[in-house]
């Protein structure tokens, strides 16, 4: 089948995506790793600086979203990535000097836990601008593909950095891929749509809830919006957990662990071309509901993760079925999503759903973390991988397309 042209600022956006994503997962669980290996924090502290940073800069986000969409969406987003790039270069420059405390590690991850919803807002917005309406579920495959890449490459590589040059090594090579992510969209030369008010609009708190009040109206949406987030939270609490359980309870060397959780990732790039193609024969909803059932019943599997080869192969399966089925899902929740948004809307849109998952997965991080100091990470990861086995009962309100609601 021929191959859909986006166009060359597509391409753009695309570069920009994917040599910023690399960069994500090369320093795969970086803040957590340092924290484990260089300030030798407890399973509490590591929980704690995954919910906190998490959790900050969900709550700085929040009038950014409004402030997005009355702005036009490029410089948004290359200040998004310098503010990233300069607040993680502080760390290795403070690890030189012998002065990286666990309070530097917080705030860094609150700062660019912020920039990160700014990004995507803007980007999200922007890429519905710039890609025709026939072309979105291509382009968000496409995007889904490259982060599965990047994820199924960057942790091996990066794991193998900090064997050789130390634990600071992948948060350097994160930073300077936000100034290659900032030159891409430079790049781009088509003018942007005038933005909601003109660009000239004031902020206003009125449209801080803008958001969630459009998600709630849309019965499509809201299912979407509560599966998501739920799902992601309780998948996410397993990071810093599984950092613990592995590194430090079972002793898995820091290759290991990125292996364990690279390789998977393979799932995603299969599933992520296999979404358009499943779409076209079974329809956009049929996917999502099965997709989104299948995601569910991976990660209980990783309450049994043990020691040596046996353990390694476990975590490894469960995150090839469990990867493999977001692959599918993902793009094309993204395409559903932006086609029941109104364009005047989208930014907004955005922003609610990214703080809303961002704060369910600060929370939920934060109790996971004290849930294993009581019962331990092993208890806690299997905690969290049966409440799991419940989110698919949201999606049955996604089961129909409703109109898109109009607010004033």
């Amino acid at each position: 089948m021929k191959q859909m042209r986006l166009g060359r600022d597509f391409g753009w956006l695309w570069a920009a995506f994917a040599v910023s994503t690399a960069g994500t997962w090369l320093a795969l669980d970086a803040f957590s790793l340092i924290a484990v290996l260089v300030l030798h924090s407890s399973t509490a502290q590591v929980s704690f600086l995954a919910a906190a940073g998490l959790a900050a800069g969900a709550l700085l986000a929040v009038p950014l979203g409004p402030w997005v969409e009355f702005r036009r969406k490029r410089p948004a987003m290359i200040g998004a990535d310098l503010v990233r790039c300069a607040a993680l270069l502080t760390l290795p420059m403070a690890y030189v000097i012998d002065a990286l405390t666990f309070t530097q590690l917080v705030l860094v991850s609150v700062v660019v836990a912020t920039a990160d919803i700014v990004f995507k807002s803007a980007s999200g917005a922007h890429l519905k601008a710039l890609v025709p309406a026939d072309g979105l579920l291509v382009a968000s495959a496409r995007f889904e593909t490259t982060m599965w890449t990047a994820t199924s490459i960057g942790p091996t590589l990066g794991g193998a950095a900090i064997g050789a040059f130390g634990p600071l090594t992948t948060i350097v090579g994160d930073a300077l891929s936000y100034v290659l992510s900032a030159i891409g969209v430079r790049a781009i030369r088509s003018p942007e749509p005038v933005p909601s008010g003109g660009g000239r609009r004031k902020f206003s708190w009125a449209d801080v809830g803008e958001g969630w009040r459009y998600v709630w109206r849309h019965p499509d949406l809201r299912g979407l919006f509560l599966n998501t987030a739920l799902v992601n939270g309780l998948i996410m609490v397993g990071a810093p957990l599984m950092a613990v359980l592995m590194l430090r309870e079972l002793g898995f060397p820091v290759w290991q662990y990125s292996l364990a959780f690279g390789v998977p990732c393979l799932g995603g790039l299969i599933g992520s071309r296999l979404s358009p193609r499943l779409v076209r024969h079974y329809g956009a909803l049929r996917v999502l509901r099965v997709s989104g059932v299948a995601r569910a019943c991976w990660p209980v599997g990783l309450a049994f993760t043990g020691p040596g080869v046996g353990g390694l192969l476990v975590v490894m399966f469960v995150e090839l079925g469990l990867i493999t089925c977001c692959g599918i899902f993902n793009p094309v929740m993204a395409r559903e999503r932006l086609q029941r948004t109104e364009s005047d809307r989208v930014a907004r849109v955005l922003s609610a759903w990214n703080i809303t998952s961002t704060a369910v997965t600060a929370v939920l991080t934060l109790a996971w973390g004290g849930l294993a100091a009581a019962v331990g990470t092993r208890e806690a990861l299997a905690a969290a991988g049966v409440l799991l086995l419940g989110t698919p009962v949201l999606l049955r309100s996604a089961s129909t397309r409703s109109p898109v609601p109009r607010l004033p």
